[in-house]
């Protein structure tokens, strides 16, 4: 579908895209949601689910991409009567696994962002293309969607890798790269679609108008369960870039954004406390204009991306809910229940438009060249 760098797709054999023979009902129900929805067969399906679950996963990958598959069906499980008559109840064929799975990687039992996008492709072919592993209803929306958000994320690792040497010149191309890579989601994903039909499948059950108590995860807790859906805010890049650059978020947004971090793989949350430290505190006395510009730099190409989330947001959600209020339908799928809310559960643009301000008060005085 989109074309990636050849000599960056050379970690081809490290890509898992099956499971052992023990879980084959795993992967056809996952690679099948979209037509069991449609054919109301995911009340057959998931009894199939196997309850034993690790004594044949014997690798991380293995493990991830079992994670990957047990999210996209318990999804479509909860999700698949639409936002009139979401499942109340995980049965225990889904929730003892899905569990027991999530225990062992640190990751909540819920689709995260991790799995969804970072852990959700293959190359389809030698020549670089990729498409997703499991897609979710809306077709080529939720393909473009999943694989323009997994570019985003790949822009992101050359200014990851030097983090700790302070590149900022990298950095500040990462960053300009992502929003290049953002910019894709336009010709990928349509706006009607993603708001009608894939924007359901995202979300969570915690500050969720359409499950405000919960999921109960039968034979696990007789409580039910509040967990974020897989919101960008889950991108570990981005609160990498944060952590780095010491932009400061406060009250609501700091902890928004920190319980997100307990929604990422436990080597990512340790990265980003890694490079929490006081770049900014050291380049603000410094007499040096040229680091000033470069810090400037990477802040202004940080913003740039926010505020182009931010557009792309009322692109994709505000419009969509305006044209539906307008027009008295509600869309068929996610409808007017979560127009102000990010799957994380956030108020959206409010959220968006604080880290955006944050962001740009990171910006320091430059001083004048001698």
């Amino acid at each position: 579908m989109l074309e990636t760098n050849e000599n960056e797709m050379k970690i081809k054999l490290l890509l898992q895209t099956k499971l052992p023979d023990y879980y084959e009902v795993w992967m056809d129900i996952a690679c099948n949601l979209t037509h069991l929805i449609e054919s109301q067969c995911m009340q057959c399906e998931y009894v199939k689910t196997h309850r034993e679950i690790l004594h044949h996963l014997h690798s991380h990958r293995e493990l991830r991409l079992a994670h990957l598959a047990l999210g996209v069906i318990t999804m479509g499980y909860v999700w698949q009567e639409g936002q009139m008559a979401p499942a109340q109840v995980l049965p225990r064929n889904l929730a003892v696994p899905y569990c027991l799975l999530s225990q062992k990687l640190g990751l909540p039992p819920i689709l995260v962002y991790a799995d969804v996008v970072l852990a959700n492709w293959k190359l389809k072919d030698p020549n670089g293309n990729i498409e997703v592993i499991f897609s979710l209803p809306g077709g080529e929306t939720c393909s473009g969607f999943i694989i323009v958000s997994m570019l985003v994320e790949k822009a992101a690792g050359p200014g990851i890798m030097v983090c700790t040497s302070t590149g900022l010149g990298e950095v500040t191309r990462a960053l300009k790269s992502m929003k290049e890579a953002f910019e894709l989601m336009h010709s990928h994903v349509d706006p009607t679609i993603f708001h009608a039909t894939l924007r359901i499948f995202l979300s969570g059950w915690r500050d969720n108008p359409m499950l405000p108590n919960g999921l109960v995860y039968e034979d696990i807790s007789d409580e039910p369960v509040l967990l974020s859906g897989g919101s960008a805010g889950q991108s570990s890049s981005i609160q990498c870039f944060d952590a780095l650059l010491c932009v400061r978020h406060y009250d609501e947004t700091a902890a928004f954004l920190a319980r997100m971090r307990e929604y990422m793989p436990a080597p990512h949350q340790r990265l980003i406390h890694s490079l929490s430290g006081s770049l900014r505190d050291f380049i603000m006395p410094c007499s040096n204009p040229d680091l000033c510009r470069s810090y400037n730099s990477c802040i202004t190409a940080l913003l740039d991306l926010r505020n182009y989330h931010i557009n792309t947001v009322a692109k994709y959600v505000l419009v969509p809910a305006h044209h539906a209020r307008l027009s008295g339908c509600p869309l068929g799928g996610v409808g007017m229940a979560l127009d102000s809310r990010g799957a994380g559960g956030s108020n959206i643009m409010g959220f968006l438009k604080t880290v955006r301000n944050n962001t740009q008060k990171a910006l320091i005085a430059e001083p004048q060249d001698m």
